[in-house]
């Protein structure tokens, strides 16, 4: 885990995952930021704060990478950090979702990382 500087730049982007409860992805922040930092300087921050434990990142439908602000209600139990996350089709928000993922072992093979995406309608689109 690396020491975060809380710098500006880092302080604008911490905010984004405060005030937003769903998922962001580098190209949103990026365009959001663009007057403030330009974007190697976004996915130097978001490197930073995945490094620290403070957001995790998975990929979504389109291969996108999203971050989101890891949730100690979520991450509370090591189990809970292999969640999946949920992706609506209508308005697009993609959410951490706090179910448990049981992660397999299997012979000969190291898993170190699983995701897993939900799509579907949110309860804003029904």
């Amino acid at each position: 885990m690396s020491i975060i500087r809380k710098t500006k730049p880092v302080q604008l982007i911490l905010k984004q995952f405060n005030n937003k409860g769903d998922a962001i992805s580098a190209i949103e922040l990026i365009e959001k930021f663009k007057k403030n930092m330009d974007k190697t300087t976004v996915y130097r921050i978001l490197d930073r704060l995945e490094d620290a434990e403070i957001i995790h990142s998975f990929i979504d439908q389109d291969g996108l990478k999203r971050y989101a602000k890891d949730n100690k209600k979520i991450h509370s139990n090591n189990d809970l950090k292999h969640h999946p996350h949920f992706l609506c089709e209508d308005c697009g928000i993609s959410s951490c979702l706090p179910v448990t993922i049981s992660i397999p072992s299997i012979p000969d093979y190291t898993i170190k990382r699983a995701e897993h995406l939900f799509t579907g309608i949110c309860k804003d689109c029904v």
